[in-house]
């Protein structure tokens, strides 16, 4: 999408995608080795009732899925980061996982009229309608090369 496509309360669906499992374990193992992403055996016995993804995992999933679907092809250029990042609700292996974007604004920027900036909140939700994942982020667009 190119930045003039985006508009305040346009709402942008995408998915399901899911974790297996294996792809679970490989990126907790690497980046976020606590028990309970690690760990089936004692995960099954404590608090959560199983293996879980990293909420990590989970933004980099929703990462992925809008630059598939929404950021290749437009001016978008990085972020100055998140207003806030919530982990509601445990992933699991085979979740079918939606993602709902609502955006909140897109303006120009006061001091630099070649930069575009998105405020925008995305809501990755499971099959059974819980948020996993709730964030505001804000994204850069270079008006230049548009």
């Amino acid at each position: 999408m190119k930045f003039a496509e985006f508009t305040a309360g346009r709402v942008i669906v995408l998915g399901p995608v899911s974790l297996t499992e294996a792809q679970m374990l490989a990126f907790a193992r690497q980046w976020d080795p606590q028990w309970f992403h690690t760990d089936p055996a004692r995960a099954e016995q404590d608090r959560w009732g199983g293996l879980i993804a990293s909420g990590w995992q989970t933004c980099a999933l929703a990462m992925k899925l809008v630059v598939d679907n929404v950021l290749t092809g437009s001016e978008s250029f990085g972020s100055p980061g998140l207003d806030y990042v919530k982990w509601l609700a445990p992933v699991r292996a085979g979740d079918a996982l939606t993602l709902t974007i609502t955006v909140q604004n897109a303006r120009r920027s006061q001091s630099r009229a070649d930069l575009g900036i998105v405020k925008w909140r995305w809501e990755l939700r499971n099959q059974r309608g819980e948020t996993a994942v709730d964030l505001v982020a804000n994204s850069l667009f270079d008006l230049a090369s548009a």
